[in-house]
C-alpha cells in the first residue's frame, strides 16, 4: 500500500508522522472532519448526477462507509477525552481545488470530480499507511490499518466508474495530470502535524 500501488507521485514527508502523534488530537479532529467531507461530497455527486445508475450504485454504500468512519473516529476521540471543535481550514484541499478544470460536457464534469475524490482517498490512505505503522498507540494502530484498506478500496473505485463516462485513455491522461499537480502542491505545503493532510 504504497505511494505507487496509489499512483502517487511524491511520498509525505516523514516528519508528518512524527509530529502527527504528538498532536494526535488534532490529528483526529481533522480527520473526523475529513470523513465527513468524503460522505458529503458522495452525496452531492449523487444529488448532480441522479441518472447515472451505475454512480448512484457505486457511491450509495460509500457514502454509508465514510459515515461510519465519521461515527468511529468520534469515539475514538471520546474514549481520550476530545471533543469535535471548530472545522479547520484544509489547505490542502483549496490548493487542489485550483487544478480541478470547470466546464465542459457534463461527463467530464463528474470525471473530474471523481479523479479529485479518488485522489484524495489515495493521499488519506497513504497517511492512515503511516499512522499504522508509526504510532505507538496500539488501539489507533489497529484503527487506522482497517481505515487503510478500505479508503484503499474507494479510490480504486473512484477511478474505476471514472472510465465508465469516458475513454480510458482521457481518464488516465488528466489522472497523471491530477497527480502531477498534486506532487507540486505537497512538496510546497508547511509539513503540520495537525491536519491528516
Amino acid at each position: 500500500m504504497d505511494k505507487h500501488v496509489l499512483g502517487l507521485e511524491l511520498p509525505t514527508d516523514p516528519r508528518w508522522v512524527n509530529i502527527a502523534e504528538k498532536n494526535i488530537e488534532e490529528i483526529l479532529i481533522d480527520h473526523a472532519y475529513c470523513e465527513q467531507k468524503a460522505a458529503s461530497s458522495c452525496i452531492s455527486l449523487i444529488i448532480k448526477f441522479p441518472e447515472k445508475q451505475e454512480l448512484v450504485d457505486m457511491l450509495t454504500p460509500v457514502v454509508a462507509e465514510e459515515w461510519s468512519h465519521f461515527e468511529r473516529v468520534i469515539e475514538e476521540m471520546k474514549k481520550r477525552g476530545y471533543s469535535l471543535g471548530p472545522m479547520r481550514k484544509d489547505e490542502y484541499v483549496a490548493q487542489l481545488s485550483k487544478v480541478e478544470k470547470k466546464g465542459g460536457s457534463r461527463e467530464e464534469q463528474l470525471v473530474e470530480k471523481l479523479l479529485f475524490n479518488a485522489l484524495i482517498e489515495a493521499r488519506s490512505c497513504e497517511r492512515f499507511r503511516l499512522l499504522w505503522k508509526n504510532i505507538e498507540d496500539e488501539e489507533l494502530q489497529k484503527f487506522y490499518y482497517e481505515l487503510m484498506v478500505s479508503e484503499a478500496g474507494h479510490y480504486k473505485s473512484f477511478l474505476k466508474l471514472a472510465k465508465t463516462y469516458l475513454p480510458e485513455e482521457t481518464v488516465m491522461t488528466r489522472w497523471r495530470e491530477i497527480l502531477a499537480a498534486e506532487a507540486e502542491i505537497i512538496e510546497n505545503l508547511e509539513v503540520r502535524g495537525d491536519r491528516m493532510h
